[in-house]
């Protein structure tokens, strides 16, 4: 089988050659049901597992693979399965933050190009949910994308557009429909050999629908919203990466309820591009945007180039993010002091 398709590439060649193979094999990963992996090879697809030894020098939630990841495993006999021995640097990783109180990483995607955020214009549409996603998608390394979906159904769907355009600097922002295919050819320029797309986005904002259109037939079981409240329901059960007929590659998500931030900076500079630049233009470097005086940030709140609602997200994501890194402090702190016991 051959594995360009999948994505590979001459950069992942590199990579390959700064790890011991001695004579291992090189997969893509396509799927993870706990500690199992579905795997496509050269030879085909297998089930991989971690080895031993691999799993007793794992600290932390991200050196586990997850869906998308290369690693170099080592075939079993009998060539059904395979035991990962490596998993390859990656030049992007999608992650947030597990549910409940603890401070641990939950990883979702690997070596995404683009991440297409799903967002319906019904009554889930939320800008601030929007600004949420854009930072989380800016902090993975790989190109945010916005779907505004299920445009049939909003007759403010351009000037919703419009809105959306002005908290995405430097972001695509494509109005879709999949029962009318409004702006489903738009999306095909994404659509290029060797590239992986991952769709996010609450349950019922047409995830699935859009992946069937892409795949040209149905591939996802879809399901309608509820009736009064237009909330979705789970289709997708869990993340999977799949080849497209056309070339490129999708992988779907399950809907998400809340999404929780893991890391920071990069994602801020993306998400808040405009907010950032005009913090340059203050007259205190350390300007907090609250009291001083001579701050740009407050000036375009007050003639109108800055939203209030987009600068006071700004504030809580920021607040939530610091909140996160102080949580990470304290437990390395404490395991470290287990370490030394």
């Amino acid at each position: 089988m051959n594995l360009i398709p999948y994505g590979w590439h001459t950069g992942i060649e590199k990579e390959l050659d700064k790890v011991e193979r001695k004579g291992s094999d090189i997969a893509r990963i396509t799927a993870v049901h706990r500690h199992l992996y579905e795997m496509v090879t050269d030879q085909g697809f297998l089930i991989g597992e971690l080895t031993g030894k691999r799993k007793f020098e794992i600290v932390s939630q991200d050196e586990y693979p997850t869906v998308g990841d290369w690693v170099v495993f080592d075939p079993l006999q009998g060539g059904e399965r395979g035991m990962i021995q490596e998993i390859l640097k990656r030049k992007s990783k999608l992650s947030r933050k597990v549910a409940g109180a603890e401070a641990e990483e939950q990883l979702m995607a690997a070596n995404v190009d683009y991440i297409f955020l799903v967002n319906a214009l019904n009554q889930d549409y939320n800008p601030r949910k929007i600004e949420r996603f854009l930072l989380m998608a800016w902090e993975s390394g790989a190109q945010p994308v916005v779907l505004l979906s299920k445009a049939d159904l909003q007759e403010n769907a351009l000037e919703m557009k419009i809105e959306v355009e002005g908290i995405a600097p430097g972001v695509p922002v494509h109005t879709v429909s999949a029962q009318t295919g409004q702006g489903l050819d738009e999306l095909n320029q994404y659509i290029q050999p060797g590239k992986t797309i991952v769709l996010l986005g609450a349950s019922g904002v047409g995830k699935s629908t859009l992946v069937n259109y892409l795949f040209g037939e149905e591939q996802m079981a879809t399901q309608g919203v509820r009736q009064g409240d237009d909330r979705g329901r789970h289709t997708t059960t869990h993340r999977q990466l799949v080849l497209l007929p056309r070339g490129g590659l999708i992988i779907d998500t399950p809907g998400i309820r809340e999404m929780q931030l893991w890391g920071g900076e990069q994602g801020v500079a993306g998400a808040f591009e405009d907010i950032e630049a005009l913090g340059t233009q203050c007259y205190f470097s350390d300007c907090q945007h609250i009291h001083e005086p001579r701050c740009a940030v407050k000036a375009a709140i007050q003639d109108g180039r800055l939203q209030v609602e987009r600068f006071n997200n700004y504030r809580k994501l920021l607040r939530e993010m610091k909140y996160l890194e102080e949580k990470q402090q304290r437990n390395d702190g404490k395991q470290r002091k287990k370490t030394r016991k």
